[in-house]
């Protein structure tokens, strides 16, 4: 039997793009093996994009967008999953290429959905989304530096647009393993914020813009960086002997201009991160053992749920950087 349901549809025709709430059905959702009713998806910079103008991401129209969503299976053609199941999704390209989770329900393929770990809800998932996927990801990596490549302790770690949903997730993460959490931001009136998540220290971003030289004076054991572009290259100079860079966003453009010392002369690792073409093995992982480190009392502070008509006021926000922490999408609001 269908159900009908609300979902945000954008659209491009005759070069004119577009995005509403419409009507749909769920006969009309053909991809996938199994059916789930969404509970919450999430906004992330990807999909803002996407809300934009399509990001040069999304190829086919009309689509339903959304890259992330936690909820409940109500009809499986997989004996994996049966009704009643919950289930998280983030990445594989949904929200992309495939209808993604800005509706009240979504069809995917079996093998994109994790199922969920019982310490933690629908709603807690979709807190962390793909930005706590990816923060988990980069803070492991950090700590691979001691742990799996056996080098010396970490202790300093840079976390660059740290207000932003990884780097807040980032912060709290990295200073409950035990870490000295440099947050980079442009926001004076966040400081607190981010100390309050475990920042040991605020950093201005504006001091790693310019020119960098080869190598600078070493500070940091580790990094996650979700900015990119210019500061990339200054944070690379400035990375200790063995330290790890978690490279994982581009907000701040595409191209570093570096150089092979970092790396040959200090074993600088830059370590990319892409959370949406994660193995289901680290994912399980992440899931289950990663939440552990999440202060879910902490992120609730942060974290702000809209409905669909407050998600299309929301992202030009997002956009011009002017959203902090994290924005969770409810269909049912």
């Amino acid at each position: 039997m269908s159900e009908k349901f609300k979902a945000i549809v954008i659209d491009n025709q005759n070069d004119k793009f577009s995005r509403k709430i419409e009507e749909l059905d769920t006969s009309s959702l053909k991809d996938g093996n199994v059916l789930v009713k969404v509970d919450y998806s999430d906004l992330n910079y990807k999909d803002a994009l996407i809300l934009n103008n399509g990001g040069k991401i999304v190829k086919k129209y009309p689509f339903v967008p959304g890259i992330d969503f936690s909820g409940t299976v109500t009809q499986s053609e997989d004996e994996k999953f049966k009704e009643g199941d919950r289930v998280i999704l983030t990445g594989f390209r949904v929200g992309e290429v495939y209808f993604g989770g800005f509706s009240g329900y979504a069809k995917v393929d079996s093998k994109f959905l994790v199922k969920s770990p019982n310490n933690i809800s629908n709603l807690q998932s979709m807190m962390m989304g793909t930005a706590g996927l990816t923060a988990l990801l980069c803070a492991f990596a950090v700590e691979a530096k001691e742990k799996l490549l056996m080098g010396s302790k970490v202790k300093e770690v840079l976390v660059t647009g740290a207000t932003g949903g990884v780097g807040s997730i980032a912060v709290m993460v990295l200073s409950k393993m035990g870490y000295n959490v440099h947050a980079v931001t442009g926001k004076k009136d966040k400081h607190e914020y981010l100390k309050d998540l475990g920042a040991k220290n605020i950093l201005d971003r504006n001091e790693f813009n310019g020119e960098s030289r080869l190598l600078e004076k070493g500070l940091w054991d580790g990094v996650v960086d979700t900015v990119g572009g210019e500061s990339l290259t200054k944070i690379l100079a400035q990375t200790n002997p063995g330290g790890i860079v978690a490279a994982c966003g581009n907000a701040g453009g595409i191209k570093i201009n570096t150089n092979a010392m970092p790396f040959i002369l200090r074993g600088v690792k830059l370590w990319g991160i892409d959370s949406s073409s994660a193995s289901m093995k680290r994912r399980e992982f992440v899931w289950n053992e990663g939440s552990k480190l999440i202060d879910f009392k902490k992120l609730e502070k942060l974290t702000k749920e809209v409905s669909f008509q407050e998600l299309l006021d929301t992202f030009p926000k997002m956009l011009k950087g002017e959203t902090f922490g994290r924005i969770v999408v409810n269909p049912n609001k």
